[in-house]
């Protein structure tokens, strides 16, 4: 494997991979079991009443560590609440193959929460514990566009229960911080202010909670994928069940499928079904992929690849496999998809040119240079569909940003998927370009 595919998306030139600039506002839209808050027993509540509030606030409902065990191999050692269901956690939060590696952080999903969680191996002059002392240190939120906020926490924590087994004031402290923002006794959050105690952890026993996020991943993603992300493209547009696998570390790799989540953004109402980012996967999710229609995940597990009914595209790196012939027929990289990567790549450039000194939002960039495409393709396409005729021609497919021929059985995969009524009235040439 050429050393470039193994680079992290964020390494800097001083190999730093945790390297985070200033916060900005998530793009993701929550999926609609999330847009609710947790009750006291750490349940959902998805009224409507509550719904709009959940996504502005910051609910952590569980703090955990995880140990590996010589004997046990991994385990929960501490949580709070203590009576927190984990079962599972203990294996997304310690990804299998962690422990060829110093440290790592992944994203996952437990049920209908969202976790993130930080590991870290030392080396110990310990015969029981042969050598290596690993442990995870992560959270449980009601919504997956927070989790980033805590990163710098959970791997100062981690390094303090390796180096201190046990002591987990600082956790118990977070957790009785970030579990004041709930009301305990309805399902509505209490009213928060900038000054509060319940949103700012004491400076006296905590350290600074500094903002991280993953800026930059969208453009190394470009850069990994090159002009192969306009097939990635096209296959979240079409809602496939989309999984990244790649050896550890698988950081990373969950920021791809932040990424690809990225990619079928787009403004226009009622038409398919969110995407559901489910992180990182292990073979104990395999019962709840096989009932999902559209996802994108990630994964370590090198026995997915032979269980091809769990997905439609297996990306091994940067090879992307499909399984369907039809799939297939979409992998080629059109004279229209070149078109858009230049452009976007033009875009890039003016703006860090403009704003040298000041640095560029590339994440606003990318986003809504996708969110604009998607939007421009589905407007054209359901004003054909309003249309007397309902035809739709070859110059309509140009100012959709597609190519006539190139893009031809996708436009048609796209209209079947979504149930536009449109008629495509573009020959198919036996050479198409």
């Amino acid at each position: 494997m050429a050393q470039e595919e193994k680079s992290p998306l964020l390494a800097d030139t001083d190999g730093d991979d945790y390297n985070y600039p200033n916060p900005r506002k998530r793009v993701w839209h929550v999926p609609p079991e999330l847009k609710g808050v947790v009750t006291g027993n750490g349940t959902i509540n998805t009224s409507s009443s509550s719904s709009s509030l959940a996504c502005d606030f910051d609910f952590v409902v569980c703090v955990f560590v995880v140990t590996f065990d010589t004997r046990s191999g991994n385990m929960v050692e501490w949580c709070q609440p203590e009576e927190f269901e984990l079962d599972g956690v203990e294996f997304k939060a310690m990804v299998s193959g962690s422990h060829t590696l110093l440290k790592d952080f992944v994203y996952f999903r437990k049920d209908n929460l969202y976790g993130l969680a930080c590991f870290e191996n030392m080396h110990v002059e310990s015969e029981i514990e042969r050598g290596a002392r690993m442990k995870s240190v992560g959270i449980l939120s009601t919504s997956y566009t927070n989790l980033y906020r805590h990163m710098q926490f959970l791997e100062t924590q981690v390094r303090h229960q390796l180096e201190t087994p046990g002591k987990y004031s600082n956790l118990e402290v977070f957790y009785q911080d970030k579990k004041g923002t709930l009301n305990s006794t309805t399902s509505i959050p209490q009213q928060i202010t900038p000054n509060s105690s319940s949103s700012t952890p004491s400076q006296e026993i905590l350290p600074e909670m500094k903002i991280t996020h993953p800026a930059g991943c969208f453009s190394q993603f470009m850069k990994f994928f090159g002009e192969k992300v306009f097939i990635l493209w096209k296959f979240a547009l079409l809602q496939q069940r989309i999984l990244f696998f790649s050896p550890p570390p698988i950081g990373v790799v969950c920021y791809r499928v932040y990424c690809a989540c990225c990619l079928g953004n787009h403004d226009i109402g009622g038409l398919g079904h969110e995407m559901k980012p489910h992180f990182y996967v292990n073979v104990a999710d395999i019962e709840t992929l096989e009932s999902e229609v559209s996802y994108i995940a990630c994964t370590t597990e090198k026995i997915f690849e032979v269980k091809t009914s769990l997905y439609d595209i297996y990306v091994d790196n940067q090879m992307i496999r499909p399984c369907s012939p039809m799939l297939r027929d979409l992998m080629k990289v059109s004279v229209a998809d070149k078109d858009k990567f230049a452009k976007l790549n033009n875009q890039r450039s003016a703006l860090q040119y403009n704003y040298e000194d000041q640095g560029i939002d590339e994440e606003e960039l990318f986003t809504t240079f996708f969110t604009e495409q998607n939007n421009r393709i589905f407007q054209t396409l359901l004003e054909a569909s309003c249309s007397q005729d309902r035809q739709l021609t070859s110059e309509h497919m140009k100012n959709m940003g597609l190519d006539p021929y190139g893009d031809r059985t996708f436009l048609m995969e796209l209209v079947e998927h979504y149930g536009i009524d449109v008629m495509l009235m573009v020959d198919n040439p036996c050479c198409p370009k």
